[in-house]
């Protein structure tokens, strides 16, 4: 990517031209990469327009048909998995293996949802009245407003496009300011689809795009991924129109090591799901519960693994486990969060500062001990490669300070005993928990959170289904 490239938003099935660009650089090394436009109230209305009016042909057409638009660009997609991946990792500072796994995952993704076009399935009801049958149907809801965070660019697309498509709507897809690179590439792959205009629309910008988008009348569905922060204020945007919301927020997912588990398994489990992406994902591994009994065997297994962690510019040094973060204000708070951590009683066991290697936001991979329930660590989102871990002396504790969380994301637990897995299960309040294995969901699944980790949920049939409304019918023979 030796060339900065000018993004134009793309509407109504035209590249567009746009204005008060801002740069886009490379987080590891400060490349700049691209300039990005933002998108002006008349641009975010014309790409609501175009979706308004695409909608009603689009959903006219059979589903298999829409399906074979997915089937297309996924097509498309692995035709370009390098060029996709550098993009990605030179923007946004994962790993290059990783990227890869990012931009497969997307193409299997979109055609995943493209089978259920003939497993869209409503019901039929038995009626309290002679002669009267009751069906149930699913309809689209009609224009879908997509807004991405930086962490997943690429893959948060289709996770967004390929159901709202497949079930009849249409989408107008922002990326964000930090990562556009990558979705201007899809829409280059979205042109050459045929897929018909209006259907797939994008625009660029800063948070204004958003909040444009999510306080537009025009708009029937949100799909935010992305901060609590954030998601309030599409909320409160979306509220005057009673907007249907679907929100996937923050996360701190617990991480519980009984006595009785595999401390290798556990160790190198909870280290993948705490470095992957440099820490930045929601569902990342964000604290540590351990049984007291292995305590000190699993803080040394554990931190001798975040110790060996390679780490640096993605691009420039191969076979390595982790980037940087996003940056500049992810590299302070990260730094800030630890300090404070220290400051309040916590042991450092290893890392804990900003790595110099000349250039770009990198931070050490983190290991802290000691850690109590009442430290912002324990509490709140790092979105970075620290790992606090507090010692319990129970299942029923460690359960009891999972939950005891404003987030409901992921948890994770790491036992041998049946029974406990089992209690686990009844007890851990959160939307997925994942036992003797590392923190990723499957897109079969269904990714949702509670609390102020979101409304609704996405994957799978259930996460299909979110972007349709149910259509009851009384038929009176």
């Amino acid at each position: 990517m030796s060339e900065i490239q000018q993004l134009r938003h793309y509407i109504n099935g035209r590249f567009i031209e746009g204005a008060d660009h801002h740069g886009v650089s490379n987080p590891a090394n400060g490349q700049m990469l691209a300039h990005s436009p933002q998108a002006s109230a008349q641009q975010v209305a014309q790409a609501i327009s175009a979706a308004r009016a695409a909608q009603h042909d689009w959903a006219a057409r059979p589903a298999i048909e829409r399906g074979g638009f997915l089937r297309s660009i996924a097509a498309l997609v692995r035709q370009q998995v390098d060029v996709l991946a550098h993009t990605i990792t030179a923007e946004q500072g994962k790993t290059l293996a990783l990227a890869k796994v990012e931009v497969g995952f997307t193409a299997d993704y979109l055609d995943y949802m493209a089978e259920w076009a003939r497993r869209i399935e409503g019901e039929v009801i038995s009626s309290d009245r002679a002669g009267e049958q009751i069906f149930l149907l699913r309809k689209p809801l009609g224009v879908v407003a997509g807004i991405l965070p930086w962490n997943f660019p690429f893959f948060l697309i289709a996770r967004k496009m390929a159901p709202a498509l497949l079930t009849g709507n249409t989408i107008v897809i922002k990326p964000s300011e930090e990562t556009p690179i990558n979705c201007h590439l899809f829409s280059q792959l979205v042109a050459q689809s045929g897929l018909p205009a209006g259907v797939f629309n994008v625009l660029y910008g800063r948070g204004q795009t958003g909040a444009d988008m999510a306080g537009s009348a025009d708009v029937d569905m949100i799909s935010f991924t992305g901060s609590v922060a954030t998601g309030a204020r599409i909320a409160a945007a979306a509220a005057p129109h009673i907007t249907k919301l679907n929100l996937e927020l923050g996360g701190k997912a617990p991480a519980i090591v009984l006595a009785d588990a595999d401390l290798d398994l556990a160790a190198r489990a909870i280290h993948a799901s705490r470095i992957i992406n440099t820490g930045q994902v929601c569902n990342c591994a964000e604290r540590v519960y351990v049984e007291r009994k292995v305590a000190d065997a699993f803080i040394d297994k554990v931190a001798s693994a975040m110790a060996a962690t390679r780490y640096g510019d993605p691009l420039a040094v191969p076979d390595i486990d982790m980037g940087p973060l996003i940056n500049r204000q992810a590299l302070d708070r990260v730094q800030a969060k630890v300090a404070q951590a220290v400051q309040e009683g916590a042991q450092l066991i290893t890392g804990g500062q900003v790595a110099d290697l000349g250039s770009g936001f990198h931070f050490q991979p983190t290991v802290l001990a000691g850690c109590h329930g009442q430290m912002d660590v324990m509490l709140q989102e790092i979105f970075g490669p620290v790992l606090p871990i507090q010692v319990v002396d129970s299942l029923e504790e460690a359960i009891a300070l999972a939950n005891d969380s404003a987030y409901g994301l992921t948890s994770s637990l790491y036992t041998r005993d049946l029974a406990k897995a089992m209690q686990a299960m009844r007890e851990l309040d959160f939307g997925e928990t994942y036992i003797n294995r590392e923190n990723f969901e499957a897109m079969q699944g269904f990714h949702a959170g509670v609390r102020q980790s979101g409304i609704g949920g996405a994957d799978g049939k259930h996460g299909l289904y979110e972007y349709t409304h149910s259509h009851v019918v009384y038929l009176q023979a």
